[in-house]
C-alpha cells in the first residue's frame, strides 16, 4: 500500500514537473493520472489497490467512532433512570479475529466504548472475556457493537 501510494504521488510531481506550473490543480491532476496508472498495473502489485485500503481505514474510523457514540448515549440513558435497574455481569466472547494486533485493538476499542470493558483474553486468543454494564441488553448492544468493530477490523488488516 505505502508503495502504491508513493509512486502516485511520485507521478503527481512529475506531472507537475512536466507541466511546468506548481499548482495545486496541477498536482490534483497528476495525482488522478496516477492513480489511473496505478490501477491499470495493479495486477503488478503484490497488495490489492491501495484506495481499497484507504476506504477500509476510514470505514472503521467511522465504525468505531460510531459505536463509541452510540454506547455512551445507552450509558447516559441507564445512569440517568430514576431507579437503577441494570444487572452487571461477565460474559464470554468467541471471536473470528486472528493474531494478536487484530484481538489487541478489538480489545481497546471494547474498553473505549463506555458500558463494557475486556477482562482477559483466553490464550489461544478467540475468546474474551467481557464485563458489561447491563447483561439483559447485551444482545442489543454490546454483541452489535463488537461484531462492527471485528467487522471493521477484518477489512483493515486482511487483504482481500
Amino acid at each position: 500500500m505505502a508503495i502504491q501510494l508513493l509512486l502516485n504521488v511520485f507521478t503527481a510531481f512529475l506531472w507537475m514537473l512536466f507541466k511546468d506550473t506548481w499548482s495545486v490543480a496541477d498536482f490534483f491532476m497528476g495525482y488522478l493520472v496516477g492513480l489511473a496508472l496505478i490501477f491499470i498495473m495493479k495486477r503488478f502489485f503484490k497488495t490489492p489497490f491501495y484506495l481499497i485500503k484507504l476506504w477500509a481505514m476510514v470505514k472503521f474510523l467511522y465504525v468505531a467512532i460510531r459505536e463509541i457514540i452510540s454506547s455512551s448515549i445507552f450509558v447516559l440513558k441507564l445512569v440517568l433512570k430514576p431507579h437503577m435497574e441494570f444487572k452487571p455481569g461477565i460474559f464470554a466472547l468467541h471471536t473470528k479475529l486472528e493474531g494478536d494486533g487484530e484481538v489487541t485493538l478489538l480489545s481497546l476499542l471494547i474498553t473505549l466504548t463506555p458500558g463494557s470493558v475486556v477482562l482477559e483474553v483466553s490464550p489461544d486468543g478467540k475468546i474474551l472475556y467481557i464485563h458489561a454494564m447491563d447483561l439483559a441488553n447485551v444482545k442489543d448492544t454490546v454483541l452489535k457493537s463488537i461484531h462492527a468493530l471485528e467487522k471493521a477490523i477484518m477489512e483493515v488488516t486482511r487483504d482481500v
